[in-house]
């Protein structure tokens, strides 16, 4: 069952504020990637303490980066149920998780983050592996 939305506000806001799109409806999900050009990143955020201490702190990092996706997407997994489930059908064979990460190029996944690469790291570890994806994938 969702929680209550003044719980997870500040955690969308947390996202948002870094100029992430948040995509909370299957028609949203569809608007933003049925377009295939480029790159897209898609963070899926989760109230779990990976996602607070480790995954929006990485994100945050990461976009830092001088090189970073064109366009810049969330979904929250357990809160927006059918919008999650969307984007992750977007993501091909990759298993859902939650957090996670997906970088899209021209529609086709070319870098995934699982929970399991984001769980027990430093936010720095994980913000690197989001910035050699996009320095191999969006320059």
């Amino acid at each position: 069952m969702p929680y209550p939305e003044m719980m997870i506000k500040p955690m969308r806001e947390e996202v948002t504020r870094l100029g992430v799109e948040e995509l909370r409806s299957v028609a949203d999900v569809d608007a933003a990637l049925a377009d295939a050009n480029g790159t897209a990143l898609v963070f899926v955020n989760s109230v779990c303490g990976c996602a607070a201490g480790m995954a929006r702190p990485a994100l945050a990092k990461a976009l830092q980066h001088e090189v970073k996706p064109g366009r810049l997407y969330s979904v929250f997994a357990g809160q927006d149920l059918d919008a999650t489930a969307r984007a992750r059908s977007y993501f091909g064979e990759y298993q859902p998780s939650s957090p996670s990460v997906a970088l899209l190029k021209d529609g086709e996944v070319v870098a995934f983050v699982h929970r399991h690469q984001i769980e027990g790291r430093h936010p720095d570890q994980v913000a690197a592996l989001l910035t050699q994806a996009f320095d191999s994938h969006c320059a």
